[in-house]
């Protein structure tokens, strides 16, 4: 028998790399969850806006998903089958292309890569340069594609970065996202650079964004910036990368989040929610004229989560029939951004970001944002920062949570705010 008590988390110092993180800002032992709830060892229960860094769109345990998984492996269905046939990944794909594909004119193929989104990023560059005969990829700043070195080269962030431990991490422009510089036109910027024959730039490869930046602190490019940076992919040769990890499956309403854009990426790196339940799961969708992949060429002994395939499978089938669940989720987006401008007010300087059910409050400083998490972490909420400075503090409830959930949430948030916004006055005076 473990002779570790439920609340002990001392083997987790004595044992855990120091790399853990997470886990120094919520100290404590989460025990399980339900819907849009997490509860510790001692029973105390915490309303989750982190949503393992929107993983859990549609919430923790859901109760068709986990029916449908235990009933897989209570009749020994397969755990795991590299990337061989099997009726989990068929029922899946069929699914996929019948509610996702096409009604959205799209013929993508999947391609099932290490079910990590940094695996789908990787697989999205090699493929980009593989396609193109070129190294260079566009990236922008404070994106962040992942933490293996080729993604990793892709991220903005200096600190994380920094564990490449000197590792090259070139082959890569940066050109300022949409709003980085204040009122300059990082559109034309980019266009300027790139028909300059002497600005520096090698041929690209491929461009790559995120259309709202989860870690880089909730910037939401417009419609009219992500169809001008498709038109540059499609004037000089690139392939135009979407990384939709953390912002896809129905985070900012449509289960893209460059849907309102109109346009049509070549590649689409999905990870985080793909799986509806938590599980580990990512793919990439290809457009059939880039799939030039030879057998093996990217692989891995993961590729494909069969218990995924079960649970993503009824995820889609039960959110995604119709525009239902979409249309909620933009209601809800409304709601939120209401009440976060009405939050923010009590910050001098504070502002809204994000977009649909990705958004913050960027309250100017990191330390003032990380304060705010802690008194709501320990007033029953947990919540996160993002941003250059972590000074966003980002609400990612799960799309599921309940409109009196959702307020009563935000009531902790508001609180946090309201308590710590006189020294957040002298602080701006």
């Amino acid at each position: 028998m473990p002779s570790v008590t439920k609340g002990d988390t001392t083997i987790f110092a004595r044992r855990e790399s120091q790399a853990r993180s997470y886990c120094r800002n919520f100290p404590a032992s989460f025990t399980r969850a339900v819907g849009s709830h997490l509860f510790d060892a001692e029973g105390r229960k915490y309303i989750d806006f982190l949503a393992g860094c929107s993983s859990l769109n549609y919430g923790h345990n859901d109760p068709e998903m986990k029916a449908a998984l235990v009933e897989h492996i209570a009749g020994d269905g397969l755990a795991h089958a590299l990337d061989m046939h099997t009726d989990a990944k068929a029922a899946f794909l069929e699914t996929f292309e019948r509610l996702i594909l096409a009604p959205r004119g799209m013929d993508h193929k999947v391609m099932m890569t290490g079910p990590t989104g940094t695996n789908a990023v990787e697989a999205a560059l090699k493929l980009a340069r593989k396609v193109t005969g070129r190294r260079n990829v566009i990236a922008f700043t404070n994106g962040f594609h992942g933490m293996t070195l080729g993604a990793l080269a892709l991220t903005g962030n200096a600190g994380k970065r920094g564990g490449a431990g000197g590792a090259h991490l070139g082959d890569v422009t940066h050109l300022p996202y949409e709003g980085a510089m204040g009122d300059t036109d990082t559109l034309a910027l980019a266009a300027a650079m790139l028909d300059n024959p002497s600005s520096g730039i090698d041929a690209p490869a491929a461009f790559i964004f995120e259309p709202v930046q989860g870690e880089g602190g909730l910037n939401a490019a417009s419609a009219d910036w992500m169809r001008g940076i498709a038109a540059l992919a499609r004037k000089h040769g690139a392939l135009l990368i979407v990384d939709d990890i953390q912002a896809g499956c129905g985070r900012t309403g449509p289960f893209f989040s460059f849907e309102e854009a109109g346009i049509e990426p070549d590649l689409i790196p999905l990870a985080k929610s793909l799986s509806g339940f938590g599980l580990p799961f990512a793919a990439l969708l290809v457009k059939p004229e880039h799939d030039i992949w030879k057998p093996a060429e990217h692989n891995g002994t993961f590729r494909g989560n069969t218990h995924a395939f079960v649970t993503a499978r009824v995820a889609l089938e039960k959110f995604w029939a119709d525009d239902g669940f979409a249309q909620d989720v933009r209601r809800m987006g409304e709601m939120l951004g209401k009440r976060l401008a009405a939050i923010a007010a009590h910050v001098p300087g504070a502002c809204l970001k994000g977009r649909g059910m990705m958004q913050g409050i960027d309250v100017g400083n990191g330390d003032l944002a990380g304060q705010i998490c802690a008194g709501c972490f320990e007033d029953g909420l947990v919540i996160e920062t993002s941003g250059a400075h972590d000074e966003v503090v980002k609400i990612l409830a799960p799309l599921t949570t309940p409109d009196a959930v959702l307020e009563e949430g935000l009531d902790i948030l508001e609180r946090a705010v309201r308590g710590l916004a006189p020294a957040a006055r002298v602080a701006a005076e």
